[in-house]
């Protein structure tokens, strides 16, 4: 009896790791030899259903341009069947050197299977052959970013406008969903980005070929500085379909998707110096067209009585940059601090609007009092040359206050002291309309007297009771981390769960609930949500790599999830994952 348990037991423990080596998890690649500006394909390939949680490796020394994509295959061939589940990668390197692909992971029938790490050596550049069947080859073609300068050849100060479009030779290729990936850097200019609602397509030309554009940024520049400043590239992730070798039975090209990386290039600005000849001394920096007046809301007030003047400049040009001309107020005027107010309107064409001074002054004695012309003094850019304006004086006339005297040479007001006025004694009214108050009921002693001092006694449990609760739940520090991170993971990826069953619509809506997220939490614009920032901001706040590492995976399916096979069930696990490293992110920031 014990000798048979002895020998079923003995079956077991040797079928399990016999069961395991039936199992292949293994790693194949498209080359082991590559170019810093070559891509590699990598693939983790296993032959028996059943596998789950599949895990990545990390790819520190690549950057994932897509994956991973899922794909299974299955056949029955004499009654023996085969089967293959494979995730793929589009990985491109970062450096040169001998890079290192670490192992994936799979958990089978209690197992975890790892594949082995595999080597590949990156060398510099190459020249990659223009293969017209290539799909990067093809959308290099017909995919295009480019940047417009609006004058490559402006004055110190003076502002220029730089626009990023992307054209497309749709008849060739689609362009499904772009993103920055590297955003440029505007040394020696003040930059502001004007705001685009939607980048909507358009029709143009391009090397004289009809192409559909988009502009996907615009950015006012103002240089600072004369000489060569450089415009450092836009770097945009583009996902895209382009047309394969192969056909379907209608005999049409089967579109593949891929990810292109498109760049804008470097634009060089020459920036002239302002010229030194007829040069004003009060000039400030102001370049532009702009009108300048002072004015005041009285010019005729008692002592004491406090005026407004109003030193502006109104028109187009280097408005944020404006040092506005003071001016000089007479003896009895006591002037305060101003209040600066600026109504600016940023286009394409650049700044314009109005900034101003408003000056409150109160004049002390009676008498007139002169303020002077005051000058402001700007480098004209429809005229190429300075121009002066000077504003009119100004007379405050106060007819009536105390006049200054003279004691020892410095003056003084004449002290007298107040007099009084009968008539500054009101009538008092000597007959009474009284109302005898014998019928009102008192609300002393009343019903609702009691009730309203009973009331509070009540309330005293009540309140001790909700206080201790508070005091619990406030205690409760890490439950409390755990119900703000789900708040704000329920508050975001609502919509996202809305769509379930709709693919698009999921993916999409996910991909927005994380950038938001990202905006919340780390203070970024949409612009400058690229992978690389997100790592580099994340790191500073102190985030773990693993969550960083999950987030950015998180987004990479959404960018590519979209375009391969997906279930209700898939886009359920990509919720929960998301759902998950979000809050796990939110207790750590």
């Amino acid at each position: 009896m014990f000798k048979n348990i002895k020998i079923v037991l003995i079956l077991l423990l040797v079928s399990q790791p016999l069961l395991a080596q039936d199992v292949s998890f293994k790693t194949s690649v498209s080359k082991t030899r590559m170019g810093l500006n070559e891509r590699l394909q990598v693939s983790f390939t296993i032959n028996k259903q059943g596998g789950d949680n599949f895990k990545s490796p990390n790819f520190k020394d690549f950057k994932v341009l897509a994956g991973p994509m899922p794909a299974v295959s299955s056949a029955n061939f004499n009654g023996q069947k085969f089967f293959k589940m494979t995730y793929t990668f589009i990985i491109e390197p970062k450096r040169k050197g001998q890079l290192t692909i670490s192992s994936a992971s799979m958990e089978y029938e209690g197992f975890t299977l790892k594949t082995s790490p595999v080597k590949i050596t990156v060398t510099k550049a190459i020249e990659i052959p223009k293969d017209p069947n290539d799909p990067q080859y093809i959308a290099s073609q017909n995919i295009h970013l480019i940047a417009e300068l609006s004058n490559p050849n402006p004055y110190v100060g003076e502002s220029i406008s730089v626009i990023y479009k992307i054209f497309v030779d749709v008849t060739k290729v689609e362009v499904r969903n772009f993103q920055p990936s590297k955003t440029p850097i505007f040394n020696g200019f003040l930059h502001q980005e004007v705001a685009i609602k939607k980048a909507l397509p358009k029709d143009g030309s391009f090397q004289g070929k009809h192409h559909r554009y988009a502009i996907v940024k615009k950015v006012i520049l103002t240089p600072q500085k004369s000489g060569k400043l450089i415009i450092t590239p836009l770097e945009m992730e583009i996902g895209a379909a382009v047309p394969s070798v192969r056909r379907d039975i209608l005999g049409r090209l089967i579109k593949r998707s891929i990810s292109y990386t498109a760049s804008a290039g470097s634009r060089t600005v020459e920036v002239k110096p302002l010229p030194i000849n007829n040069k004003p001394d009060d000039f400030s920096g102001a370049v532009g067209d702009f009108d300048f007046k002072i004015t005041t809301n009285k010019t005729k007030l008692k002592a004491n009585e406090a005026t407004q003047i109003k030193v502006e400049v109104t028109g187009m040009g280097n408005l944020k940059m404006i040092d506005l001309p003071d001016f000089e107020a007479p003896n009895g005027l006591e002037k305060y601090e101003p209040e600066h107010k600026e109504n600016i309107k940023t286009t394409i064409n650049g700044f314009s609007g109005n900034t101003s001074d408003i000056y409150t002054i109160v004049p002390q004695f009676r008498g007139k009092y002169k303020i002077p012309s005051v000058t402001f003094s700007f480098f004209s850019l429809k005229e190429n040359a300075y121009k002066t304006i000077m504003s009119d004086e100004i007379i405050i006339d106060v007819p009536q206050g105390n006049i200054p005297t003279e004691v020892d040479g410095v003056n003084s007001v004449i002290k007298k002291d107040v007099l009084a006025n009968a008539k500054d004694i009101r009538f008092i009214s000597l007959k009474a309309n009284l109302k005898s108050k014998t019928n009102t009921k008192d609300f002393y002693k009343s019903s609702l007297f009691y009730a309203l001092l009973v009331l509070p006694l009540l309330a005293i449990p009540f309140g001790i009771f909700i206080g201790r609760k508070k005091q619990q739940r406030d205690s409760d520090v890490i439950g409390n981390k755990r119900r703000m991170a789900d708040k704000l993971a329920k508050k975001y990826l609502s919509e996202a769960k809305k769509q379930i069953g709709k693919k698009e619509a999921f993916y999409i809506a996910l991909e927005k609930a994380l950038h938001n997220y990202l905006k919340a939490q780390l203070h970024v614009e949409t612009t400058d949500i690229s992978k690389e920032k997100i790592s580099e901001l994340l790191q500073e706040r102190l985030v773990d790599r693993n969550s960083i590492d999950e987030f950015v995976k998180v987004l990479d399916d959404c960018d590519y999830a979209r375009y391969t096979p997906s279930s209700n069930v898939m886009m359920q696990e990509e919720y929960e994952t998301a759902r998950k490293v979000i809050a796990k992110i939110d207790k750590q920031l």
